[in-house]
C-alpha cells in the first residue's frame, strides 16, 4: 500500500501577516508623530522669531522717538508745540539747551532714587545691562552695587518714557493701532520704554573724548554741540509673547544747525 504524505502548514506561522501589518502601522504612526512634532517646533521657532522682530521694530521706533524728544520736534521735523511735548509738561525734566542748564539737571537727576526721571538719566555706573536683572532672575540680583537697579525699578511712570509721551507721536486708531506693542500700556512690563542718559562731552580733552577716530587731531570727529553733551539712548520693547524682549542702544549727538 502506497502512503501519501501531506504537509500541513505550521501552526506557529499563523498571524505573521497581522504582526507585519501592526509593525508597519506603528512605524507609520511614529513617522506621523515625528512629522507633527517637527512641524510644531518649526512653527514655534517661526513664531518666536516673528515676535522678536516685532519687538525689534518697536525698539527702533522708540529710538527715533527719543531723538525727536531730544530735538523737541514732531515726527515731521516741525517744532513740538503740543501740550504733550516735554517743555510743555511742568513735571518733566527738560532737555538742556545751554551749558548753564546741564549741571542743575544732572544734580537733580542724581537725587532721584533710580537716577532717572521722565526718561532722562545721569550716566549709569556699574553693570550697564540693567534689563538682565529682575526679581525673577535666578539667582536674584541681591548684590546690586550703588547705581545699579533692577529692570522693574526702571519701567515705571515718571522714570522711563513711553512712545510719544513727550513728543506727541501718535499710533493711529486706538482700536487698531499701527504698532500694538507700543500701544500696550496695560502693565509696566508690557509695551516699550526708553531712557536718555545725559553725558558730558568735552572736545578739548582729546585723549578722553567720547567720539574719536585714529591717533591724530585730524582724525577727531569735530562736533558742533551746544551745550557740550551727548545722549545715550536705551530703548526696550517687550514682545507679545512672555520672555520676548528687544533692547537697542545708540549714542546721539544733537548738533547745532547752521542758520
Amino acid at each position: 500500500m502506497q502512503h501519501i504524505s501531506q504537509h500541513l502548514p505550521n501552526r506557529r506561522q499563523r498571524g505573521v501577516a497581522l504582526f507585519v501589518v501592526i509593525v508597519f502601522v506603528m512605524l507609520s504612526m511614529l513617522l506621523a508623530l515625528w512629522a507633527s512634532r517637527t512641524s510644531l517646533f518649526n512653527e514655534m521657532v517661526t513664531g518666536n522669531d516673528a515676535d522678536y522682530q516685532r519687538a525689534f521694530e518697536a525698539a527702533q521706533a522708540l529710538l527715533q522717538d527719543a531723538e525727536l524728544d531730544i530735538r523737541a520736534e514732531n515726527p515731521d521735523s516741525t517744532p513740538c508745540l503740543a501740550s504733550t511735548c516735554r517743555d510743555k509738561i511742568s513735571s518733566a525734566k527738560k532737555i538742556p539747551l545751554d551749558a548753564q542748564e546741564v549741571t542743575p539737571l544732572l544734580a537733580d537727576l542724581d537725587q532721584e532714587p533710580t537716577k532717572c526721571h521722565s526718561g532722562l538719566c545721569v550716566k549709569r555706573t556699574g553693570r550697564q545691562d540693567f534689563w538682565n536683572y529682575t526679581s525673577a532672575t535666578s539667582p536674584a540680583p541681591t548684590n546690586l552695587q550703588p547705581g545699579e537697579f533692577k529692570l522693574e525699578d526702571m519701567t515705571k511712570t515718571n522714570i522711563g518714557a513711553r512712545y510719544g509721551e513727550y513728543t506727541g507721536a501718535a499710533l493711529g486708531d486706538t482700536s487698531n493701532p499701527a504698532n500694538p506693542i507700543l500701544a500696550d500700556r496695560s502693565a509696566d512690563n508690557r509695551g516699550g520704554w526708553y531712557w536718555i542718559e545725559v553725558l558730558r562731552y568735552d572736545e578739548s580733552i582729546k585723549n578722553s573724548g567720547l567720539i574719536v577716530g585714529g591717533s591724530g587731531p585730524s582724525n577727531l570727529l569735530s562736533l558742533s554741540l551746544t551745550p557740550n553733551v551727548v545722549y545715550r539712548i536705551t530703548a526696550l520693547a517687550y514682545g507679545r509673547k512672555p520672555g520676548t524682549m528687544a533692547v537697542l542702544q545708540q549714542t546721539y549727538a544733537r548738533q547745532v544747525r547752521a542758520d
